[in-house]
């Protein structure tokens, strides 16, 4: 009671039968909260509603297109390279992309060969500078991709690849090798856009869009339930998929390693490249309508960043010492945690350990890349070798 008033609290649960409409003056119509506001659902929101109410996914509906009409020659491939398994004609059944009558669901559609869902593209852009501007005058390139969501993971990924540098630090007796961004994060946050994206939405797409100090990878659809992303703990948050179809998919193809592991995999695989720092974290924001990653390039000369760092062109050094450079990067990121001399030589496929020990350990150690967890005793049967 606050000065003589009483205060009544309303709780109402949220229900499990959606859409709920509102009707006056002979209109009924289903109304979405955005920010402190509420609105009128948008048509593909109330369509996601009705989903949801009849405990259904879009990608999990059948449609009338008849799978012996289309080829899935990536597909089967892929599955065959990733998991050693041929792709049987009884998966198509139990992995939920067509019914027993022949006829494919929307996520069998997605990963035909043919471009048969209008809205499974991504268009990827490097802007020159840190904002967007015309495509004709202000992007070094730009290419859009359609179809198959294996080919658009691949493309993507490779899109970002080829508009990215890896620069390196130029040592005594090797490099260390250091890449604008993380090859598996990149993977991580293109398979995310495109497992949990809205396909409803109509003239939707995926777009990367690079700049010169970031990557920003941005999805049709907010979060599927509850509140924006960045107003949860990202090591707590636990996803509901909205295509879980297409997710198992992933899963099984071992795009995924653990369902709902994403982005703090983006987080972790960051934090490993050489000169990461914590201003340099990725992060996440969402709307009603979409969801953005943004990693951010660590070579990028800012804040902490030194631009008069001695990084040179990977093309300036011979192939050995791309080798030893190569090599030597593989030790220290294995050997986060400690590791004995035996288990890092034959980690690099190594059975001389005399001439690996002097050819690549002890000059890490003498660099201060590694250090020796028993330096006062260094033949220590006990010895480990952990990344400083």
């Amino acid at each position: 009671m606050e000065e003589n008033k009483h205060i009544l609290v309303l709780s109402v649960a949220a229900g499990r039968t959606t859409p709920y409409y509102y009707k006056a003056d002979g209109v009924r119509e289903a109304y979405v909260r955005v920010g402190n506001e509420t609105i009128a659902a948008p048509d593909h929101v109330v369509n996601e509603l009705i989903l949801k109410g009849t405990n259904r996914s879009f990608d999990a509906l059948v449609t009338d297109t008849k799978k012996v009409d289309y080829s899935f020659t990536l597909l089967e491939a892929a599955y065959l390279e990733r998991t050693g398994l041929r792709f049987e004609p009884s998966d198509y059944v139990s992995f939920g992309l067509a019914d027993k009558e022949g006829y494919l669901t929307n996520a069998g559609k997605l990963v035909a060969d043919q471009h048969i869902v209008y809205n499974s593209r991504v268009f990827c852009t490097r802007w020159n500078g840190l904002e967007k501007g015309s495509i004709f005058d202000d992007a070094t390139d730009d290419k859009e991709f359609e179809g198959n969501l294996i080919y658009l993971l691949q493309s993507g990924c490779d899109f970002v690849r080829n508009n990215s540098k890896v620069r390196f630090v130029k040592e005594a007796h090797y490099r260390v090798d250091k890449p604008d961004y993380s090859d598996r994060a990149v993977t991580e946050a293109l398979v995310n856009a495109l497992i949990h994206r809205d396909y409803i939405v109509l003239g939707s797409e995926i777009h990367i869009d690079m700049y010169d100090d970031r990557l920003e990878i941005q999805s049709p659809g907010g979060m599927f339930e509850g509140k924006p992303i960045q107003e949860y703990d990202i090591n707590a948050v636990s996803f509901v998929r909205r295509n879980p179809v297409i997710a198992d998919l992933f899963h099984r193809l071992k795009y995924m390693e653990r369902r709902g592991s994403g982005l703090k995999k983006i987080f972790s695989e960051t934090e490993k490249l050489p000169g990461y720092t914590e201003e340099l974290r990725p992060f996440f924001f969402s709307t009603s309508s979409d969801f953005r990653v943004v990693l951010k390039n660590v070579n990028y000369p800012s804040g902490s960043h030194n631009p008069q760092d001695n990084l040179q062109d990977n093309l300036q050094v011979s192939p050995q010492d791309n080798r030893q450079a190569a090599l030597s990067s593989k030790i220290i990121l294995y050997c986060k945690i400690p590791r004995s001399k035996r288990e890092i030589a034959q980690y690099c496929g190594y059975r001389d350990i005399g001439s690996f020990t002097s050819h690549y350990l002890k000059p890490l150690i003498n660099s201060g890349y590694l250090r020796m967890t028993i330096p006062e005793k260094p033949n220590s049967k006990n010895q480990r070798y952990v990344k400083v």
